[in-house]
């Protein structure tokens, strides 16, 4: 058996349709299903891809999420972080300061969803990362 890559993540949120709305409005998202009165699962769903990803969005009104650090992470083009910074904030999502980086590391713009998810945007590589820790490169720069 192989695991090939992620198959999609799920989060449950108190009104799936405005959080699909703000992947939709925010990060171009498809909506590829919703489950209107058929329920498949534990809750009532909607299915969205954004780029290759599939993020499930499922309905539960009493749903109470603490905040964290846990989190999933997209990739996003760089040239596009300010216009989806601007789009992010119209659309109602809290985006919050990133964590200090070095420059490999790459841009990164972090974001609650209306349920507390964080999500974060990133135009890193993860070979490129690895390449400069193993050069002994990730020390950062306050730290010296």
């Amino acid at each position: 058996m192989s695991v090939h890559s992620i198959n999609h993540v799920t989060i449950v949120v108190r009104d799936m349709t405005r959080t699909a709305r703000l992947f939709v409005d925010a990060l171009d998202a498809r909506e590829v299903y919703r489950s209107a009165d058929k329920e498949y699962s534990k809750y009532p769903e909607v299915f969205l891809q954004i780029g290759n990803a599939w993020l499930v969005v499922m309905q539960d009104p009493e749903a109470v999420r603490a905040r964290s650090y846990d989190h999933v992470a997209l990739s996003l083009d760089a040239d596009r972080f300010d216009e989806i910074r601007s789009r992010l904030r119209s659309a109602g999502a809290e985006v919050v300061p990133s964590r200090p980086r070095i420059a490999v590391e790459g841009e990164s713009i972090y974001f609650y969803d209306f349920d507390n998810h964080l999500f974060e945007l990133h135009a890193g590589d993860l070979g490129e990362r690895l390449r400069h820790y193993a050069a002994g490169k990730h020390i950062r720069p306050e730290t010296q």
